[in-house]
């Protein structure tokens, strides 16, 4: 583990050598570097006492250092730049007993590292309306998400090419080939959610479509090299009923099979295979998932339902390392609805309806003050043990971001998750973060 005045002095090494090599170029004067500071508290309570390993409780509190730092392009038909991008993590407080490695902070021995930290460098090149980009990657696609939901951000290597050359069409595409987790500092190859094989291997192409400007259509197409191949289908519309108000629909569809070792038994008894039920326990990946959501929105009041069913031969799956050695790899996000904080409501057979209310205050002359409220209910969830189990989850969540004075721009939030599930542990969670990003130019 990297200590974390170690880090920030290669960090800022790294970008001055970058900004210094490049200094004469036109990019200079469209840079922009931003310090961002997230104090983050952990609580995850087992309510049944049986939690992971037996452990009942997780509670860690750590601060994150974040530097970004963004070029511009040079001039000509090829532009050039690059981004450099800083991660420090610090525990505050921790410790044996209450400390899980693939939670938040990742460990060091038998119990929580001190610090950790990462560097991430992407070199781009812009030609007329298409980026491509090489390095360090955070995608938000429907079929990757990077995940964001605790100190540090899950990041990706590989590269990603965006075009928008045809009007209302974006065309994306891209290799990834190595991941690291949230609670991490090491590089780990891609697997799903069960597999304890790596593969070094993610293709992925995809169309953005305004069919008009309210109305966008959405293909997407994933291979992950010996586990599966994957289609995804979408559907946004926005209806505009008058001022301050509107109906959402969004629907999503997903095909998923398996592809080179997972779909062969050596290859699934060698680790190429997928974790929970499977039909007749093969590890094979089989599963067709699809949802649908609605949101009536009127001033600041937003009223969400939908519903969500999940074939029954296997989970819906996207990448998962956390099968892998390296615990801190674990954690994950998945472009579905229902992935929420406790649950993601994606096993076998799942049918899950669930709503949800917020509320902008702004709308009430309270800027930067937010709250919604969500509930979901699952049930015919395939087990080993039982082919109709059930499960519930509802979650708080309030921010506020301060609009002036000393404090301007610092943001509080609080996050408050109970799950009951007879397909796992029943856990309550709180989260409470407190976080600034400073622009330094």
């Amino acid at each position: 583990m990297n200590t974390t005045r170690q880090f920030l002095e290669m960090s800022t090494g790294a970008c001055l050598l970058i900004m210094s090599s490049l200094a004469s170029a036109d990019f200079v004067t469209e840079s922009k570097a931003t310090l961002g500071l997230r104090n983050f508290y952990f609580n995850n309570d087992y309510r049944d006492q049986s939690g992971s390993a037996g452990q009942s409780k997780t509670e860690e509190w750590a601060q994150a250092i974040t530097l970004n730092y963004t070029s511009g392009f040079t001039e000509g038909t090829v532009g050039l730049g690059i981004d450099a991008l800083g991660l420090v993590g610090v525990t505050l407080d921790s410790g044996q007993g209450r400390h899980r490695g693939s939670s938040m902070i990742p460990s060091d021995g038998d119990g929580p590292a001190d610090s950790w930290g990462r560097l991430g460098l992407t070199a781009k090149a812009l030609m007329s309306k298409t980026e491509l980009r090489y390095g360090t990657l955070m995608p938000k696609l429907p079929i990757l998400q990077s995940n964001d939901g605790r100190l540090l951000p899950q990041t990706f290597e590989g590269g990603l090419v965006t075009s928008k050359e045809i009007e209302a069409l974006t065309l994306t595409g891209g290799r990834l080939e190595q991941s690291t987790g949230r609670g991490s500092s090491d590089l780990t190859g891609l697997a799903v959610s069960g597999g304890s094989r790596e593969s070094n291997e993610f293709l992925f192409a995809g169309a953005d479509y305004k069919v008009t400007p309210n109305l966008t259509a959405q293909y997407y197409f994933a291979n992950l090299e010996d586990y599966y191949n994957q289609h995804f289908f979408g559907l946004h519309h926005v209806l505009v009923i008058g001022e301050s108000q509107s109906f959402k629909t969004d629907l999503r569809y997903f095909d998923t099979h398996s592809e080179g070792a997972n779909g062969s038994a050596g290859g699934r008894a060698a680790g190429y295979r997928v974790g929970g039920y499977t039909q007749d326990g093969s590890g094979e990946i089989d599963n067709q998932t699809w949802s649908a959501f609605f949101t009536y929105s009127l001033g600041g009041h937003a009223l969400t339902g939908g519903y969500q069913s999940v074939s029954e031969n296997s989970n819906f799956v996207q990448l998962n390392q956390g099968g892998l050695a390296d615990k801190g790899a674990g954690g994950s996000s998945i472009y579905l609805f229902t992935d929420r904080m406790l649950g993601s409501f994606n096993r076998a057979g799942e049918r899950t309806w669930f709503g949800q209310y917020a509320y902008d205050f702004a709308a009430a002359g309270l800027p930067g003050l937010r709250a919604s409220l969500v509930y979901l209910k699952g049930n015919n969830i395939q087990t080993i043990a039982s082919g109709n189990q059930t499960e519930w989850e509802r979650d708080l969540a309030l921010d506020y971001v301060v609009q002036s004075g000393t404090f301007k721009g610092v943001g509080l939030g609080w996050r408050y998750g109970v799950l009951h599930s007879e397909a796992e542990a029943n856990q309550d969670q709180n989260r409470l973060i407190l976080s600034y990003a400073l622009a330094l130019f």
